[in-house]
Formats: structure tokens, sequence, C-alpha cells
């Protein structure tokens, strides 16, 4: 019992991998403990008024959502990097505070990022603040170049997962989450694989305003893993099946909540799969909608679209079943629910579904192009594939400077008051 524990903690760690939104082609050795960790995910004070407050966002007009700045627009040869270096140094807080204001920036025909250190060149030129994977938290993440000190970690580009549509999200894990992050491409895939992006806050003003009531006011949570292991059971005497299955519960939740830095609760059901009794793992409870830790604008951040079952189940019809190499399929099954553990329908699903995507916005990615987004505002996925694809990301703590910005719009708010 005790080795099938151990087993069930380290398949917890190796589900986070698979529903995390970078991975590598083959085991390789983590960032350094040296790069700080990721920061714990701001989720601000509480919005008394969710409903004014979003009737209220609705009459703001944003800001156009993800600009592109090409080296040809700033009049630099997209093979001269040393210009396009000294470019960056210049505009550093004129480029990051475009990222602030629209939520993320496409950079396009800079030859610097072609190399995983021009792109480390380019973040630090920015005054980008590296930080490691969320997921570090859980389990080591595999980087780019194999090389354990490296901040840069590979994104999805695995063959045995290009039909598997990577629902849009924010970047966290547990209690961390990054305040920003920079998206490479090394390699283009040959068909599809394009990088897509979402306006967090777009998404505030275009959700049902009941739901939108309905969601904060009874939060939500995440089931990050089943385990259907457990119809032995059922071969127990009934009045032996309550008190085994307590013991087991305990002990699989003491098992998983010493291998992570979040408190994770299980619960018994019934596996979607055969019926069979399982072991659900639910995150903590969280709120859908935040404020901007800078700017106080509320935003979306909810993994919804990514996370739940349904919305996986019906993407299949379109692109085919997620394969697995390891036999983990049973395992590896994520959901959300209401913050009470009720669950949510499935016209809400529908709902939140065609919000999304009438705000996904596909960038078509090639050699050297990065997405320099903000966590909070922008959230992220991947379309299907065919071919070779490399892409990788660094993940932000924050960036120089982002205090002035806090005490910029601070005074800008006192004035408007």
């Amino acid at each position: 019992l005790f080795g099938c524990l151990a087993a069930t903690a380290e398949a917890f760690v190796q589900q986070q991998v698979r529903n995390n939104p970078v991975r590598a082609n083959a085991p390789l050795e983590a960032a350094s403990v040296e790069t700080p960790p990721s920061p714990l995910t701001a989720w601000g004070d509480k919005i008394q008024d969710i409903r004014k407050l979003q009737q209220e966002f609705r009459k703001q007009k944003l800001p156009e959502f993800g600009p592109e700045i090409s080296a040809a627009d700033v009049g630099i040869a997209s093979d001269d990097t040393e210009a396009q270096l000294a470019y960056f140094k210049e505009n550093a807080m004129e480029l990051k505070k475009k990222m602030e204001d629209h939520g993320a920036v496409v950079f396009r025909g800079f030859d610097l990022m072609k190399t995983q250190d021009g792109f480390q060149e380019f973040y630090n030129a920015l005054g980008m603040k590296v930080c490691q994977d969320p997921l570090q938290s859980v389990s080591a993440r595999p980087t780019a170049d194999g090389k354990k000190d490296s901040p840069v970690y590979e994104a999805v580009n695995k063959e045995s997962r290009k039909n598997f549509f990577i629902g849009m999200h924010n970047e966290f894990v547990g209690t961390r989450a990054p305040r920003a992050a920079a998206f490479v491409c090394f390699k283009a895939a040959e068909t599809g694989g394009e990088f897509l992006i979402a306006d967090g806050r777009r998404m505030f003003q275009d959700l049902d305003p009941d739901l939108v009531e309905e969601l904060y006011n009874r939060n939500i949570r995440y089931s990050v893993m089943e385990l259907p292991f457990f119809g032995w059971i059922d071969n127990f005497p009934e009045a032996l099946q309550g008190p085994l299955m307590g013991g087991i519960k305990g002990l699989v939740s003491a098992a998983i909540n010493a291998k992570v830095d979040f408190d994770v609760e299980m619960l018994w059901g019934e596996s979607g799969y055969d019926n069979t009794k399982m072991l659900q793992a639910r995150a903590p409870r969280q709120p859908p909608i935040v404020a901007h830790p800078v700017t106080g604008e509320p935003t979306w951040f909810c993994n919804v679209h990514s996370h739940s079952s349904k919305l996986r189940k019906d993407r299949e019809s379109l692109y085919g079943a997620e394969r697995f190499e390891d036999g983990a399929s049973q395992i590896n099954k994520s959901d959300m629910f209401f913050g009470d553990d009720g669950d949510i329908s499935d016209e809400k699903l529908k709902h939140m579904d065609e919000v999304t995507m009438k705000n996904v916005r596909f960038v078509k990615m090639t050699e050297g192009d990065v997405v320099l987004l903000d966590n909070y505002k922008c959230m992220h996925g991947r379309n299907v594939f065919d071919g070779t694809r490399k892409h990788a990301v660094a993940w932000f703590e924050g960036w120089e400077g982002e205090e002035e910005m806090k005490q910029e719009k601070s005074n800008l708010q006192a004035l408007s008051v």
C-alpha cells in the first residue's frame, strides 16, 4: 500500500507536468535553484460588487491588444543584431509599458532572438527579472538547452501532443504565478502550431453578468488528477468499505501534500471512464477574476478553457483524442467546479468557451519571433500542428521599473478622484 502511495504522489507530480503548457521532447535537467522561485499569486483584495464593477468596466475603451513591432518598423535591418540589442536597451521602459497597457507585444523580424543566447540578451536588455517555472514548486521542469542552470524552458513541442489543442489559460501552479513571460519561436511547425493569446480584460467585459456574479461569489476550484485504481474496494464487505476508504484517502492525501507546496484535497467519486471508485485531487478554491497587481484593472484569471473535462472532450471531436506515451491517460484528467464543489452546467461551459474563442488571437510565429506578455492580463494557448515545432519560454517575477509603474498608476487614480 505504501508503495502505491509513493507512486500516487509521483503520478501527481507528473500530471502537473502534463497539464502545464510547457514540456520538453526528452527528460532534461531543470533550472538551477539559484534562479528565484516563481512569485506567489497576487489574488488581491476581494471585489465587493463584481456585477457593478463589470457594468462600469464595460464602458471603458481598452487599448489595442497585442500590438506588433517589427525590426523594419523601427528602421533596423533584420540581421543587424547589435542595433537590435541597442534598440531594446534604449527603449526598455517604453516597451514594458506597452506590454502592461496592451497585455502583450509581438516582436517580429529580429534575428537577435533566433538563438537562445540572443533571446536571453533580449529580455535582459529590457530589464525583465527571470524566475523559475511555477511548476518548480511541484517538480523539476525540463529546459530548452538541457542545462540545469538555464532559465529558458521547452514549450509543448512533443509529436505525441501535436493534435492536443492547448486551451487558453494563465500560467499558475498551486500558489505561484509569474508576473510576465516571453515566448520565443526557434522553429515553426510546418502546419499549424500557432501561439494563441487572449485579453483577460475583454473576457471580463464580454461574459454574462449573471455567470460572472455566480462564479465570483462561489469561487472556483480545479480537479488536477484522478486515481481510478480502487475498484477492488467493492470486493470487501460493505461494513469495511467506509473505514478502508477513509484510511486510504488520508494516506494518499498525506503522500501527495508532502510533495507539493499547496493544499490538495482528495475526494471520493466514480471514474468517468468505467464508474470505478476513484480519488480526485482538488486544488484550493480561488476567485476567477482578480484586480491586476499594477493597474488594478479587473481581469479574467481562470483556466476553465484548458481544465474543463467537457470542453477538452468537445475539442476531441475536432482534433482527435489526446495521445499519451506513458499509459497515464486515466490519471491525466483535470476539470473545473464551483468553489463549493458544485458542477458547472454544460450551458455555462459553452458560454465561457464561446466568449474565450471570440477573444482568441492566433499568432503564427516564425523563427526569432517573440510574444512578451503580462501573465495576469493575457491568457495563452497553442493550436494543433503537424511537423517539427520548437518553441520555448522564459518566466519573469517582475521587471525593472515595475514599482515606478505602480506609483504612476496610483498617482493617476488619485488625480482622477
